[in-house]
């Protein structure tokens, strides 16, 4: 039936041809340019602010440490909500989101961090780019040499990355357990985007957003590994001048993380050295000792890292990072006079010292130094490795 309409005549093919065909076919391409049009701007931020708890873990030595997973002092900024234009493509995903697109990712892009944020009660779950972009603007000053935020973006997507390889969920408390980590030292410091675009205005926030986003899209996927598996990637503010042997500081020997020389902290460090006060009963109380012990306390031994390895305070011996931790001191590396009724205690460095120096990572890139011969410099015989390799 329709080849014989088809065929009824010349004029009928006229018709159709300049009327209806061309109406149809116009309105076809225009509903097709459409749906890219929606795809394309909708499919960002649905990545970017897609909520859900799944999610795996890994612990690590210094999250026991309560001071520092590797700080330097964060600046907080006031929260914000994330606007659609200024998503950044640190993700590591194109902007379509459509299916054929997803399947052309690879098992790593599609990894998702699920971050619980502590002062919002939520959880925010982010592509791995996007979260080693927030630990970057959490952990290290914008102002650090690209190199070393590019050390820097590596260390933290080693850390995550060793997390959700090994699904430790150490760090969290019975209400974030549906998370993967929480935004704070007890994992990584990590700026949500909302807190992140309010941070700066004008050009600073041009500039800065863009200088982590460098440093984040030059090492996409790369991490540090030993023997061919992600290390323990710990990191601190600041050296006394070395970095310590983790045995020294925690009950773990791991190869890669061995004392060091790190002499550029202290010519750059604001942190470098702390002076304390504390009345001697202060002491006393917090250490669980007579005050007129803490008169006569005396350092055994100090590590290889040039920090107090032990105390004897009377009766009671005490480790370095034991008197840190109860007297909430700056590092291990401490002395101390006596003036009266006050005791006055002199810290060298700041953090466990255990890792990636963050102000000597400033300073070796100062010196001309790569992200990665940052890296070898802290983390011994390790190598630079892609984690979509190491999770195949």
């Amino acid at each position: 039936m329709k080849r014989g309409r088809w065929k009824a005549g010349r004029s009928y093919r006229r018709r159709f041809w300049t009327r209806g065909w061309w109406f149809g076919f116009l309105w076809g391409l225009l509903l097709v340019l459409l749906v890219k049009a929606a795809v394309h701007y909708l499919a960002p931020s649905a990545q970017a602010e897609g909520r859900d708890t799944a999610g795996m873990q890994e612990s690590a030595p210094a999250q026991a440490d309560g001071i520092e997973s590797g700080t330097t002092p964060p600046a907080g900024e006031e929260a914000g909500s994330p606007s659609k234009g200024d998503i950044p493509a640190a993700s590591g995903l194109g902007a379509g989101g459509a299916a054929d697109a997803d399947k052309q990712l690879s098992a790593y892009d599609k990894l998702r961090v699920s971050v619980y944020l502590t002062k919002e009660k939520r959880i925010e779950k982010i592509p791995i780019e996007l979260y080693v972009r927030g630990v970057l603007a959490g952990e290290m000053p914008v102002d650090f040499e690209l190199e070393a935020l590019k050390a820097q973006a590596i260390a933290a997507r080693t850390y995550i990355y060793r997390r959700l390889l090994t699904g430790d969920r150490s760090g969290l408390t019975e209400k974030e357990s549906a998370a993967d980590v929480d935004d704070t030292v007890l994992n990584q410091v990590y700026i949500s985007l909302g807190d992140l675009l309010n941070r700066w205005s004008g050009s600073a926030k041009d500039a800065n957003l863009q200088k982590l986003n460098d440093a984040v899209e030059a090492t996409k996927g790369q991490i540090v590994t030993y023997g061919g598996e992600p290390i323990q990637a710990s990191f601190f503010s600041t050296s006394n001048g070395y970095t310590e042997n983790a045995s020294d500081y925690w009950d773990v020997d791991l190869p890669y993380l061995r004392s060091v020389a790190s002499p550029w902290d202290k010519a750059i460090s604001p942190n470098y050295q702390e002076k304390m006060t504390m009345k001697l009963k202060d002491v006393a109380a917090k250490l669980g000792v007579k005050a007129s012990e803490v008169r006569n306390m005396r350092i055994l031994d100090r590590t290889s890292g040039s920090r107090v390895k032990g105390v004897k305070v009377g009766g009671e011996t005490f480790t370095g990072r034991e008197i840190r931790e109860k007297l909430s001191l700056a590092s291990s590396d401490f002395t101390w006079t006596i003036d009266g009724d006050e005791i006055n205690l002199l810290t060298r460095g700041y953090g466990h010292g255990v890792g990636l120096s963050q102000w000597g990572a400033d300073g070796m890139a100062k010196d001309g130094a790569t992200a990665r011969q940052i890296l070898a410099h802290y983390y011994s015989g390790t190598r630079i490795e892609q984690a979509s390799g190491v999770l195949d």
